[in-house]
């Protein structure tokens, strides 16, 4: 318990939106956790009970050996005593105060010059926010709120008030000095790229609750449920039926066709999961890879999305693939023409149906 967060928290609010939320991060094996949901999922309330801002009804909150909140208990500790750093949406910097003095405000004079210089602030320490960009405004704030020492960092959508070009950029180096810093942190975010670009592990918050929790990239391949696998963007949620199982490899009846993908033992109803991005398209006429799964189709749309490009097809069921925008060009995909959807066994993942959860 010692290097742990664990959290479960419970609340109606007036709306009638209930939160009853559980989280377990160990805080040594995940440097950067991001808190990760649809809009209106949550995840803010969950962060400002994290934060001592918000009381929950019921429930714990253990940071280490230290208990935060025990509603039965009565024991609710304050913002200051629990020494969490709370960077907001907006960074709520003090507009009449220099970025000097800003960084300044919640620590000793020779802890903020130390952040000045390890946030490259110093050639803007006597400007005043408005002077200064998104990105360095962000930097700001980050640096005020590790100025006070904090035992855990919370930091809600931190690059929201950026545009999409420098939210890009910004998230690895927002990761950089997330690391830099060897502060425990807690990222909510509602978007994919920051979540992989931030997280080490990563929490799906859905409808108050945390879903599934594991390695970032881990949940985004193998989500937990039907919901889970909607809220990170799988694009193809594809209903499924298991014919059969041998030698550790499960046959489904997709649509019209017949695919192949690792047993991992979910039986009946279930939905095969493929993401975009784990769909070859072909026009060879015969299987000339190592993927097991080969779904003749055609093709209804390409759509470019800079570098990429998106494909969809219809092979008896949608599909959808992503493409380099290069590869379309080769391959000169049209409208209308015949293609093959080429997809490796261990690409699909099977979640329960949900009415059988």
């Amino acid at each position: 318990m010692a290097g742990e967060l664990i959290c479960h928290c419970r609340k109606r609010m007036s709306s009638g939106f209930e939160i009853d939320a559980r989280l377990r991060i160990a805080l040594d094996d995940a440097p950067v956790t991001v808190l990760f949901g649809p809009s209106g999922s949550g995840k803010t309330t969950l962060l400002r009970f994290l934060a001592g801002l918000d009381r929950a009804a019921a429930g714990e909150i253990r940071f280490r050996e230290q208990l935060w909140f025990d509603a039965g208990r009565g024991v609710n500790w304050p913002p200051q005593q629990r020494r969490a750093g709370y960077l907001f949406q907006e960074y709520a910097l003090f507009p009449h105060l220099t970025v000097e003095e800003n960084v300044e405000f919640a620590a000793t004079r020779e802890v903020a010059q130390k952040l000045l210089d390890d946030f490259g602030l110093r050639p803007m320490a006597q400007s005043k926010p408005r002077a200064i960009s998104g990105g360095q405004q962000q930097r700001v704030a980050l640096a005020r709120a590790l100025a006070a020492q904090p035992a855990l960092l919370l930091l809600d959508e931190p690059l929201s008030a950026l545009d999409a070009g420098t939210r890009t950029r910004m998230s690895y180096e927002l990761r950089r000095l997330l690391l830099a810093s060897g502060v425990p942190s807690i990222v909510v975010t509602h978007d994919r790229r920051e979540a992989i670009a931030l997280g080490d592990w990563m929490a799906v918050m859905v409808e108050g609750a945390i879903r599934q929790i594991g390695p970032v990239r881990e949940v985004f391949r193998r989500p937990a449920d039907l919901q889970v696998a909607e809220s990170v963007g799988v694009e193809n949620l594809l209903p499924a039926e298991v014919l059969s199982r041998e030698h550790g490899l499960a046959t489904l009846q997709v649509g019209g066709a017949r695919i192949q993908c690792v047993d991992s033992g979910e039986a009946g109803p279930v939905f095969a999961c493929i993401r975009a991005e784990e769909v070859a398209v072909t026009r060879d006429a015969a299987q000339v890879s190592s993927a097991r799964n080969r779904m003749e189709g055609s093709v209804r749309a390409v759509i470019l999305e800079g570098a990429l490009a998106r494909v969809e097809l219809d092979c008896g069921v949608p599909l959808v693939a992503v493409i380099t925008a290069q590869s379309a060009a080769d391959l000169d995909l049209r409208e209308g023409e015949r293609v093959a959807a080429v997809i490796k066994a261990t690409s699909v993942h099977l979640v329960t149906h949900p009415l059988l959860q």
